[in-house]
């Protein structure tokens, strides 16, 4: 049994001595170590591997010295803009008044500008939300005093207390519960210790993170503004493509009377999509619905939920199943992806769908050789599609759907149009390479299956529908 530990440990010599002392009495096995005083100078975050008496038996002993983090504990910085007259001894009142309440400053920087004022930006060690409340009414009477956002700011203005107030500020731009704390603060420490390790300042990977929280926030509500494109496929046949700013594109295809979707994006766009999909569609509520998923990426499952019948491959089904038992989907079982996709599943609010509602209706005879197999047919409306599967190159169990008489091409992750995409999608696009170390399982592999779709596809010119950008048109001619 393992069990990640958010030690706060004294900053003096022998603290971790005494935590692995700890441990070792007990038997119990250290796997993974962080620290970084540059980060935070407190906080140390340790792995550990027992059996549940063992690790509970840790769990006492730690909190008797005092190591483990509890809510009693977490204290923020705020940072304050005081404008301040450019003349000497203009902060001394300001400095006074901290003085009087008792405020440690972590940071303080100020530069004069050539104007009558300076900006004298100050971060201050806030224990009580009433008492900075009290303190900033007395300091509006000496000058101008703003408070300004410490999530957004690229500094650290006090590295004992980072980790909290880095992901107290990823919680409220979320509105998350308080039951997401520990795995954020876990994920975001071994992203930052795996990127650390290749060369990556630590203070990039919080930006990072921080940015993707930013933009995935940023376009809820009435900024829910997707690219919606519609295409003409056969006789009777119409697909529209909705792309959002972040996530995963969602098909629709309205064929003979009857509606498929193809992927459905982040579950966090629930209500912004069902608003979207309900005017293109009014019956949407009525009707029964079935999704096709090309692969079990969270950008591309979290509105299954919505769904009452789910095709899938075998595989993907099985990623599924997974999630569901609260068990490592297929991403997760890579060490490099893992904590993105934990720390993507808490911020888009992610739920696995009902079992029950999956139906596997393909899968490969055999091991798979090949970049690229078909697995077999299906049939919607007046579309004939081949189903072709990819072996894991961008995510195992990854689905392709080529319909030869129409010229049409659904390749999810596999084939995308990254020239294609809006100003929001090339900067949400950013983030998860960045993040994952590379959004492929196996890059190599997936090029060769990229390079295997396009070899499918005859003469003749053809619509290639990429879960992410707009369609691409491609025009292959044989002389």
């Amino acid at each position: 049994m393992k069990k990640t530990y958010i030690t706060t440990m004294p900053n003096h010599i022998g603290a971790f001595l005494k935590a692995s002392e700890c441990f070792a009495s007990l038997g119990v096995n250290i796997t993974r170590v962080s620290y970084n005083k540059a980060v935070d100078s407190h906080t140390l975050f340790i792995d550990a591997e027992g059996d549940e008496e063992q690790l509970a038996k840790a769990d006492r002993e730690l909190e008797k010295i005092g190591y483990l983090q509890t809510s009693k504990n977490e204290h923020s910085i705020v940072l304050l803009e005081f404008m301040l007259r450019d003349v000497p001894g203009s902060v001394t009142q300001a400095l006074r008044l901290i003085h009087r309440y008792q405020l440690n400053i972590s940071y303080i920087s100020s530069q004069e500008n050539g104007s009558e004022y300076q900006a004298f930006k100050m971060g201050l060690f806030v224990e009580s939300e009433e008492k900075l409340r009290e303190f900033l009414r007395e300091a509006q009477e000496i000058c101008p005093v703003r408070v300004l956002d410490y999530n957004r700011s690229e500094r650290v203005f006090d590295n004992s207390i980072f980790y909290q107030s880095f992901v107290s500020g990823l919680m409220k731009l979320a509105d998350l519960p308080e039951e997401n704390r520990d795995a954020l603060l876990v994920n975001s420490n071994i992203i930052m210790q795996m990127l650390d390790e290749n060369g990556m300042s630590p203070f990039k990977t919080f930006e990072s993170i921080s940015r993707f929280a930013e933009l995935l926030s940023k376009y809820r509500g009435d900024a829910f503004l997707p690219r919606i494109t519609e295409y003409s496929a056969a006789e009777n046949t119409r697909i529209t493509v909705i792309e959002p700013p972040c996530g995963s594109n969602t098909v629709m295809i309205q064929s003979g009377g009857d509606v498929l979707f193809i992927d459905s994006g982040y579950a966090l766009y629930r209500e912004e999509m069902l608003r979207v999909l309900r005017r293109l569609l009014p019956e949407f509520d009525s009707i029964r619905k079935r999704i096709f998923v090309t692969h079990a990426d969270v950008d591309h499952c979290g509105l299954l939920p919505l769904f009452d019948e789910i095709l899938t491959s075998r595989m993907t089904k099985e990623c599924l199943k997974l999630e569901y038992a609260g068990e490592n989907g297929y991403r997760e079982m890579n060490p490099l992806h893992r904590p993105y996709i934990n720390i993507c599943k808490a911020l888009t609010f992610y739920r696995p769908p009902d079992p029950e509602k999956v139906t596997a209706l393909w899968d490969t005879q055999g091991e798979q050789t090949e970049p690229l197999e078909q697995m077999g047919f299906f049939d919607f409306g007046e579309l004939h599609f081949e189903v072709y599967q990819g072996k894991g190159g961008h995510l195992p169990g990854e689905t392709v759907l080529i319909d030869y008489t129409h010229h049409l091409a659904f390749t999810g992750d596999v084939y995308i149009n990254m020239h294609g995409m809006t100003r929001e999608q090339t900067e949400y696009n950013r983030y998860a390479p960045v993040l994952m170390s590379g959004v492929d399982t196996d890059p190599q592999l997936c090029s060769a299956e990229r390079s295997a779709i396009l070899q499918r596809l005859g003469a003749g010119e053809w619509k290639i529908f990429g879960a992410h950008g707009m369609m691409k048109e491609y025009n292959l001619k044989i002389e």
